[in-house]
């Protein structure tokens, strides 16, 4: 069974929407959002407007964190706020997307905006592990939420201590 990805950003009024959904269009192609946000003039005395809506595949997302070999930090970031297993919201970088990278968001402010992305299914977390799968896992594997994931602020697991040893299956 294929998840359920919603894709959402927002357009601030001294943005392009075309640029806008450009960025969310570089990373999900298929992506289509539900309202229409009409060409707008500057100065924009308008307010923010919410873009929202479904992607059938997270394809070309996959490609890119394959390609920026950032599989580990993927499965940290797009588990950090799982809910129950079945349910799990991330961010990443507009300013990224635009040119086709991937740089997960994990405060409040982000240059350039962010895109929302919510996905829902049965054993999410199983399945985002299957995705981010790659060969290094064979040595050092690794699951949602395990020892060895980033904490909340970004900050990494330490696997060596400052000597270079690794830490990785101590005993605390």
């Amino acid at each position: 069974m294929e998840p359920d990805i919603r894709v959402s950003t927002i357009v601030q009024p001294h943005e392009d929407p075309k640029k806008v959904i450009l960025s969310v269009r570089n990373i999900f192609p298929d992506w289509s959002p539900t309202n229409e946000v009409g060409k707008r003039s500057f100065p924009h005395e308008g307010s923010a407007d919410v873009l929202f809506g479904n992607s059938q595949s997270l394809d070309k997302f996959l490609e890119a964190i394959s390609e920026q070999r950032i599989l580990d930090t993927a499965l940290d970031a797009m588990t950090l706020d799982m809910e129950g297993g079945n349910l799990t919201d991330f961010s990443i970088s507009r300013q990224a997307a635009l040119v086709g990278k991937i740089s997960f968001s994990l405060d409040e402010r982000t240059t350039g905006g962010t895109i929302e992305i919510s996905i829902r299914g049965e054993d999410i977390d199983h399945w985002i592990e299957d995705i981010t799968w790659h060969q290094g896992r064979s040595s050092i594997p690794r699951r949602a939420g395990d020892d060895l994931s980033m904490s909340e602020d970004g900050t990494p697991s330490e696997w060596f201590d400052k000597r270079g040893r690794p830490t990785i299956g101590e005993e605390d």
